[in-house]
């Protein structure tokens, strides 16, 4: 059920496009991201005598490009491990190897295992400032609302990781064979 899933997508006009739509966004975020910093930077050059970062906001928050960072390498890896081997050769296409089959050997590595665990750890905070701040960076910041926004950011910044996490600690322990 895996492998037609995956030749479903890889073959679907509109999710071959919305990949496409992924790709020139998550290029997108990181242009945006470095303007926002050499902005924040050139709006004060001097930096602070003593810089007390906890004092009004939380590390997560401040640590949006080491946790980006973090995230890109994964992505890469991770496209190394399926995106690349499924589209780009043909060790999969040939017939001779399944992306279920590649996942299962992928995730017998627990090192690999381990990387994508705490990838997840580093989406799941970089989600937990980055939806609620999205929503400000958009003007949408109401006494009324705001509230709500966060309290669904909080859950999606945990259900998601967790979801993703899940596959590779699953199939390494033995739980999806």
């Amino acid at each position: 059920m895996f492998n037609e899933g995956a030749e479903f997508m890889a073959h679907n006009p509109v999710i071959r496009t919305m990949e496409i739509v992924l790709f020139i966004g998550i290029i997108l975020h990181i242009v945006q991201a470095l303007i926002l910093t050499l902005q924040n930077q050139k709006a004060r050059p001097i930096k602070y005598a003593v810089q007390n970062g906890a004092a009004n906001s939380n590390w997560y928050s401040r640590s949006m490009g080491l946790l980006g960072t973090l995230i890109l390498m994964f992505l890469i890896i991770h496209l190394k491990h399926f995106w690349y081997v499924s589209r780009l050769t043909d060790e999969i296409t040939s017939g001779e190897e399944t992306l279920y089959g590649e996942m299962i050997e992928v995730f017998e590595n627990p090192m690999i295992v381990l990387l994508y665990v705490l990838a997840m750890f580093s989406l799941g905070y970089h989600l937990l400032h980055g939806f609620q701040s999205a929503f400000q960076s958009l003007g949408l910041n109401h006494k009324k609302y705001s509230p709500l926004i966060a309290a669904i950011g909080f859950w999606f910044s945990i259900i998601v990781p967790f979801i993703f996490a899940m596959m590779p600690i699953s199939i390494y322990f033995g739980l999806i064979k």
